[in-house]
């Protein structure tokens, strides 16, 4: 029986066991678990993690918090990446403990990104120049 070729995005599967894993991942970041200088020194957040089709490739997108020192956090994250695994193996209850990656999280950047735009000068003066009809309709009673 072949499988249907799903092109609107991951499984309700895959967010459910990607859910299950960030958690597994943050609590254990939370808790300490892991004797690392560099992660018992940073807070770090786990926003979005993102599972593949067989759900054995796990990519966790990772901040710490504040955004300083992402670069020697992810680097301390990679190379805990076993004892990581064995956490999320241990919590999760799946028939292959995923392999764990871990990336940047760029959402913030993005957001800071619109948020800028929409503060842009241009944004500001079309909105000052944008008609109101919709206000104008919404004064008038309904009976009219």
């Amino acid at each position: 029986m072949a499988q249907k070729q799903t092109p609107s995005g991951p499984s309700q599967r895959q967010q459910r066991v990607a859910e299950l894993v960030r958690h597994a991942i943050a609590e254990v970041l939370q808790r300490g678990d892991i004797q690392d200088p560099v992660l018992g020194s940073h807070v770090v957040t786990v926003p979005e993690e993102r599972m593949s089709p067989d759900l054995k490739l796990a990519t966790a997108y990772v901040m710490p918090l504040g955004g300083q020192d992402e670069a020697p956090v992810i680097a301390a994250l990679e190379r805990n990446r076993k004892i990581l695994r064995q956490e999320v193996a241990r919590r999760v209850n799946l028939k292959y403990a995923p392999e764990l990656r871990f990336r940047r999280d760029e959402t913030f950047d993005e957001a800071a990104r619109i948020d800028q735009l929409l503060r842009s000068d241009k944004v500001q003066r079309d909105l000052a120049s944008a008609p109101r009809d919709e206000d104008e309709e919404t004064d008038r009673p309904a009976g009219d």
